[in-house]
């Protein structure tokens, strides 16, 4: 398989799952402003839309979209428990929960990157992020991870996004319990191996 990626992008959440899942898998960085990868060819002829994540898988096929790949790792990897077994109710549970980070966090985080964007559009981004973020501190009061004690796609792609906050200067200080749980995600050995991989990590980290 091959993972083009972007450093920092929400391709980090299937990064850091590839890792978890033990799969074995080729990064190709992505220059998200030429589209050009590093043989010089263009990123979209492997994806059209030109974004990342996208997953080419050894028979050539190619999943596009964060929640799908994630899954997609999730059932090459049952041993992993990164998601409940296909057709749980748990399961469905977990499509919630990245469906809300996609659509609540992802989504209202984009503005706050697009130089053109207008400041009340903003200004409406910042204040979705306040609300979401402030009914996940709620939630983060007794678990370990989202779902409870064991670490899931929920959790890496909320830890991805998470990370966007000190890019646009997003203060996360009102949520100490949010807070904690990034710094217990931060120490898996496979956040960090994947955060090393795209030159994310800071000196002394």
């Amino acid at each position: 398989m091959k993972l083009y990626y972007a450093p920092g992008a929400s391709s980090l959440a299937v990064h850091i799952c590839l890792f978890e899942a033990g799969l074995k898998f080729t990064p190709v960085k992505v220059d998200l402003k030429s589209k050009l990868l590093p043989d010089g060819s263009s990123f979209t002829q492997i994806n059209p839309l030109g974004y990342v994540p996208a997953l080419q898988l050894k028979n050539g096929e190619v999943l596009t979209e964060c929640p799908a790949i994630l899954q997609y790792i999730a059932d090459q990897s049952p041993a992993s428990n990164l998601a409940p077994a296909n057709g749980s109710f748990a399961r469905y549970k977990q499509q919630s929960l990245l469906n809300f980070i996609a659509t609540e966090l992802h989504k209202n985080f984009s503005p706050l990157f697009d130089p053109t964007a207008a400041e009340p559009t903003k200004q409406a981004a910042v204040q979705k992020l306040q609300l979401r973020f402030g009914q996940l501190e709620q939630t983060l009061v007794q678990p370990q991870f989202l779902t409870g004690e064991q670490f899931t796609l929920a959790d890496a792609y909320l830890f991805n996004v998470s990370l966007w906050a000190r890019l646009v200067k997003f203060d996360l200080t009102p949520y100490p319990q949010l807070q904690a749980y990034l710094e217990r995600i931060a120490k898996r050995p496979a956040v960090r191996q994947a955060l090393q991989e795209e030159g994310l990590l800071r000196h002394g980290e």
